[in-house]
């Protein structure tokens, strides 16, 4: 290309990527030692590109080559279904792990700048993957079914700033309480998770060693009250109490926080924290923040591919999901490049209608501002 020649939008929305450890890596682990078109480059950037396009095969990922400028995005022309099933089968997660985890630290750069920034919210759940037990037989979970579980801690900084931050990916039969321990690492952050996470000798650990967190508590657990806070009298909170939890034989150590609140069809929920310092209200309202993961794996669903697999491996799985999350992080960094508030759908509509033209011309429509 020549010098002069201004960088597609497609070049400019992949830029954040550092590709020279990517060939490192492939380099150490000797992935494109015969390769002559599909380096482990260009197999990024094809799947990205169907991530993109929402592509759910192989073979229409084959026939997009199709495209001259795709094939100039490339170099070269045109790569066969197979070909494409082998990379997908070759490359190791790990090495999408890291550029997924490098976009994570450039978008968390983007906080630090900020003065007076909050406590981040860190949200905590899981979402399960529907499999056909004939082809992924390593995920199954049950006798007529299988699955893979994705484990992830979503970052909630603001409602238009929510971004993932680490992944765990397991078959479905893995339960949601094993992960507590590793998608919890950051005392200066507030962790929200759902009762599924319920430990009450977890609870006892994450408050000695000086973890935040708040829960929703199961409508069985046992209670003894300890002390009663007084309410605003403009309080949407329905009581905030001191308690101990748990039975004789299941029993937490340490005192907690109880604050129960009505959802919005009239059900009591009861919220278990280790933070006295907040008022009532607030918690409430850190909790109910926790709907930001579940939108969260809607958009993923609705405008990425991981509904369609195009390998039954356990590595093809890992790996498409990976580039789904990348996908998910680049909008992310553009968002904030631009210190736009246009939604991450618009941003990816408007990037797909401009890909192949010059990035200022996508770039110029983010908040109507001109770009030079």
């Amino acid at each position: 290309m020549d010098k002069n020649t201004p960088i597609s939008s497609f070049s400019k929305w992949i830029s954040p990527i550092h590709f020279e450890k990517v060939f490192e890596q492939a380099e150490n682990l000797r992935l494109d030692d015969y390769t002559k078109k599909l380096t482990t480059k260009a197999y990024i950037k094809i799947l990205l590109f169907a991530q993109l396009h929402e592509t759910d095969s192989l073979e229409a990922m084959s026939d997009a080559l199709l495209d001259d400028d795709f094939q100039k995005a490339l170099g070269f022309d045109s790569i066969s279904a197979s070909q494409l099933s082998r990379k997908n089968n070759e490359v190791a997660p790990s090495i999408l792990a890291s550029i997924f985890l490098d976009l994570v630290g450039q978008i968390r750069g983007f906080h630090k700048k900020q003065p007076n920034a909050s406590m981040p919210l860190k949200v905590i759940d899981s979402s399960t993957l529907p499999l056909n037990l004939t082809n992924f037989k390593w995920a199954a979970f049950r006798k007529t079914k299988a699955g893979a579980k994705l484990h992830l801690k979503l970052v909630f900084m603001d409602k238009y700033t929510v971004y993932p931050e680490q992944v765990v990916i397991t078959p479905a039969k893995e339960h949601d309480r094993n992960q507590l321990e590793v998608l919890v690492d950051d005392k200066e952050a507030m962790y929200v998770f759902d009762r599924g996470y319920v430990d009450y000798e977890r609870f006892d650990r994450m408050t000695d060693e000086g973890y935040f967190f708040a829960s929703r508590l199961k409508k069985n657990a046992v209670i003894r009250e300890v002390h009663s806070f007084s309410l605003p009298s403009e309080s949407a909170v329905l009581s905030d109490k001191m308690v101990n939890i748990g039975s004789t034989q299941n029993r937490a150590e340490n005192v907690f926080r109880l604050v129960e609140v009505e959802d919005t069809k009239g059900n009591i929920l009861r919220l278990i924290t280790n933070r006295f310092d907040l008022s009532a209200d607030e918690i409430s309202d850190i909790y109910r923040s926790r709907w930001a993961i579940e939108l969260f794996f809607k958009w993923l669903k609705q405008h990425v591919e991981i509904k369609h697999f195009y390998g039954m491996s356990e590595t093809a799985l890992q790996n498409q999901i990976y580039i789904a999350l990348i996908t998910y992080c680049l909008h992310v960094l553009i968002q904030l490049e631009t210190k736009s508030n246009k939604s991450l759908l618009r941003i990816n509509r408007w990037l797909k209608a401009a890909l192949w033209k010059p990035a200022y011309l996508w770039l110029s429509r983010f908040d109507n501002q001109t770009v030079p």
